[in-house]
């Protein structure tokens, strides 16, 4: 039986090499599986390989973030561990019934925020773990990655052709009424979008759309909504964490980190800077310590 060791060093493998996961990512999910291993092999009474995790229950599972709620972690941390737990599972060899199906920890909202870094990069990697298949994992990780790393609506995004490449340090963007702007391009983001095109079945041609359906046409946002949706639901994180709050999410951790208005206002095309004064009333405080750890420019 290979060992939960060795699992979890393959684990590790496949986070950075097949899934081309950040550094932080990997780091964080394999301490989390770790720490699951050990717990199970106490909780189990013996030692733990394959085909005890794939035997798992939801009532073990249930018990590990009670063990972890113990050590007071946090609500959104509790969301992060869990989809670990998940893309652990996953690679274990667990199929859709045997993976464990529960409800994350209800993340508690008070006055409206922009969704918190760990939320969004939780929500982006449970989804393209729990994707049909890895190209289509690697469409919606780019997908998200882009609408947080660049600040875009998800129509334009979504808009987006083969003319764009090869991919550069910024995006020409069309948005509302037609008017274009420059967004930065940032490497995680750019290399998410450029993995996703490797691995894509469909040909990349300068008139079509980039981010495809299984058929091959252009993506629907409402596709990436419902997978939105559907990961919110599991990690238990506030339904107000949107395609498009991802959009006011990269708004306002800017905007903490220093940006002055008038930039921002250009990132984000808005045709009035009085549309773009709503983010100051963010806690610049909270929000430069989130972006500073966790913002895809500080991986």
């Amino acid at each position: 039986m290979e060992t939960a060791n060795a699992l979890i060093q393959d684990f590790s493998r496949h986070l950075r090499e097949g899934r081309r996961r950040s550094q932080h990512t990997v780091r964080a999910y394999i301490t989390t599986a770790e720490r699951f291993c050990t717990f199970l092999t106490e909780h189990l009474g013996g030692a733990v390989g394959a085909p005890q995790i794939k035997a798992l229950q939801q009532s073990d599972i249930r018990s590990y973030l009670a063990f972890r709620r113990a050590a007071e972690l946090s609500n959104n941390s509790a969301a992060r561990e869990l989809s670990a737990i998940r893309a652990f599972l996953k690679f274990v060899g667990g199929d859709g019934n045997q993976i464990p199906k529960i409800k994350g920890p209800k993340v508690t909202r008070g006055v409206p925020r922009p969704a918190s870094p760990d939320d969004i990069i939780a929500m982006a990697e449970d989804i393209a773990e729990s994707a049909s298949s890895d190209w289509v994992g690697a469409r919606d990780w780019a997908v998200l990655l882009l609408l947080y790393g660049s600040g875009l609506r998800i129509s334009e995004a979504l808009d987006l052709t083969g003319d764009f490449l090869p991919l550069s340090d910024t995006l020409r963007v069309t948005g509302k009424r037609g008017k274009t702007r420059i967004v930065p391009l940032l490497p995680q983001v750019r290399e998410a979008i450029e993995y996703y095109i490797d691995i894509c079945p469909h040909v990349m041609t300068p008139e079509e759309a980039i981010f495809r359906g299984k058929r091959g046409g252009q993506l629907s946002p409402n596709l990436i909504r419902r997978v939105v949706q559907q990961a919110r639901r599991k990690l238990g994180i506030s339904d107000k964490t949107t395609p498009h709050a991802l959009r006011h999410s990269f708004a306002t951790h800017l905007l903490a980190g220093g940006a002055d208005l008038r930039s921002l206002q250009e990132l984000l095309g808005h045709a009035s800077l009085s549309s773009t004064q709503v983010y100051t009333a963010v806690d610049a405080a909270h929000l430069l310590d989130v972006y500073q750890n966790a913002h895809p420019r500080a991986g």
